[in-house]
């Protein structure tokens, strides 16, 4: 999974093509606990690229998109916001692959 580095990337990747953002940091627990499965998650869900956000290092991005809790996923295609899983609970291998299953 890349990492986001800038806002000008942010917005050229929302603008183009098909993306789901990791809103995360290192300090937060329930974030370490998925870790271990996000790379079978994209795997299986190959037609899109996903891109960590440290919530530390992009706070008016989060602010910008309401991300108010971590780790939270929100999905873009080609500027068009698909779908967000946005909330301060810890997130299963199954509820991320439901939510990604529901985009389409």
């Amino acid at each position: 999974m890349k990492n986001l580095e800038s806002m000008e990337q942010f917005e050229s990747l929302k603008n183009n093509g098909k993306h789901i953002f990791l809103f995360t940091a290192g300090w937060c627990p329930d974030c370490r606990v998925i870790e271990p499965v996000l790379p079978e998650i994209e795997s299986k869900f190959k037609e899109y690229e996903f891109i960590s956000v440290d919530r530390d290092d992009f706070i008016d991005l989060c602010i910008q998109l309401d991300v108010f809790g971590i780790p939270s996923f929100v999905a873009f295609e080609n500027g068009k916001e698909l779908g967000r899983f946005v909330n301060k609970n810890r997130k299963t291998k199954e509820e991320i692959e439901a939510f990604i299953q529901s985009l389409s």
